[in-house]
């Protein structure tokens, strides 16, 4: 019996681009999907401390769902630098202005705050409409 555990090397990592159709499903379940398939935890070789994720298309994002009164109630806050700076927006003029933006956020949140995070953050590719511009890359559609 073997007693050694294996870790994998960077140049073994191979990466597949995968496509998650967001129209009519709620934000949350769409976030937590596409951030595991960011960090790999859906592969055999996931390890913690190597970026060992695929990238990610996610399409309709002006087609997603808010559940219960989210949708008016969510406020999505930030600050300028300055005194007085706290700017509040709520999800649906988020929503009007630019969905990509609310759906890359969820994501974001759900990644570690680290480095590594925001190396997994960098293989995602987000679209309000039904139209992308990887098709070169073969993206396999992620039905979940």
């Amino acid at each position: 019996m073997n007693n050694t555990t294996y870790s994998v090397k960077k140049s073994e990592i191979q990466r597949k681009w995968y496509i998650i159709d967001a129209a009519n499903k709620p934000l949350g379940r769409v976030a937590t999907e596409a951030a595991r398939l960011l960090a790999g935890k859906h592969k055999p070789i996931y390890t913690t401390n190597i970026d060992t994720g695929d990238f990610v298309i996610v399409i309709n994002c002006k087609d997603i769902k808010f559940t219960g009164n989210k949708l008016n109630s969510k406020i999505y806050r930030h600050h300028s630098g300055y005194i007085g700076g706290m700017k509040e927006v709520t999800a649906k003029t988020m929503m009007d202005k630019n969905p990509e933006k609310v759906m890359t956020l969820a994501i974001k949140g759900m990644l570690p705050h680290n480095t590594l995070g925001s190396q997994m953050l960098k293989k995602l590719r987000v679209y309000s409409g039904s139209e992308h511009e990887n098709q070169a890359q073969k993206p396999e559609i992620w039905n979940f």
